[in-house]
């Protein structure tokens, strides 16, 4: 065989090695996009703590709720796409990143009513919401409270019982990455940081035993709501997902392809036209 003839097949057969051993996209955890340079930020006095929000573009309000242990910095992708034409809102949970928390036990009652405050602090009247796993139960949470502060709800990789999340999670390595990344951000931004620990086993309280809403406070939401899960979803069954999607009165499911419980840092381009497709029509 000619040298130059060798050297293209062993080429040839390293790509195809290194293409089967490569990990799915469902199964990375990518950096989250920088942020875009915010119109104004800083911290809410709600219910308490000290909320951090930042405020981005014009246009019709949309608030990005993020998910447990998480962070505003991991929607990027979608302030960078949705500030374009809409005002968008991120913020920090109780707790989280660089807001504040109390002693007072977590609930997603709680946390909703954190986030309502904010809106009525930002002097915002309604907006859509896009919540990921926590921050889609507290979208879904603000609907059956406070249904006058939403126009729609986009609810990704939430669960409405405890018995939707999988048992097994906490043993998936992508999930595991994330704690961990979690906890390394927590310790470079939180007001107390070396409180994450304790932080942890607070927050831990609630998710033993919530959410646990019935089928008829499911059947009360009247906001349109869409409810959506990544293909690959490592935290919650799809058998859930198609529950809450027929249990909520109209509601819209939409399965994400090839992506995961991190469906927005996997598939930027794909999250932000399944939101745009929802919130925008």
């Amino acid at each position: 065989m000619h040298f130059k003839s060798l050297i293209y097949s062993l080429a040839v057969l390293f790509a195809l090695a290194t293409s089967v051993f490569a990990a799915e996209r469902w199964e990375q955890l990518p950096e989250p996009q920088p942020m875009p340079k915010a119109d104004k930020s800083g911290k809410a006095p709600v219910n308490g703590i000290e909320m951090y929000y930042a405020v981005y573009g014009k246009g019709p309000p949309v608030l990005l709720i993020h998910g447990g242990l998480g962070y505003a910095d991991i929607w990027g992708a979608q302030v960078a796409d949705l500030s374009k034409d809409h005002m968008v809102i991120v913020a920090e949970s109780r707790g989280h990143g660089r807001s504040t928390r109390t002693a007072d036990p977590y609930s997603y009652d709680l946390m909703a009513s954190d986030y309502v405050a904010l809106l009525d602090y930002l002097k915002v009247d309604k907006a859509a919401i896009v919540g990921w796993s926590d921050g889609g139960i507290i979208g879904i949470d603000i609907a059956m409270k406070h249904p006058e502060k939403l126009t729609k709800v986009f609810a990704q990789a939430a669960n409405t019982k405890v018995d939707g999340v999988k048992p097994d999670v906490m043993q998936n390595k992508t999930f595991a990455g994330y704690i961990d990344h979690a906890g390394q951000v927590y310790k470079k931004i939180s007001p107390t940081p070396d409180q994450y620990d304790a932080f942890v086993e607070q927050i831990s309280g609630m998710w033993a035993s919530q959410p646990n809403w019935t089928d008829d406070d499911l059947k009360k939401i009247n906001t349109p709501i869409a409810i959506v899960l990544g293909d690959h979803d490592e935290a919650i069954t799809r058998e859930h997902t198609d529950y809450m999607a027929k249990t909520i009165p109209g509601a819209k499911l939409i399965i994400l392809d090839n992506a995961s419980h991190f469906a927005m840092v996997q598939d930027p381009e794909g999250y932000n036209k399944a939101v745009r497709d929802f919130i925008d029509n």
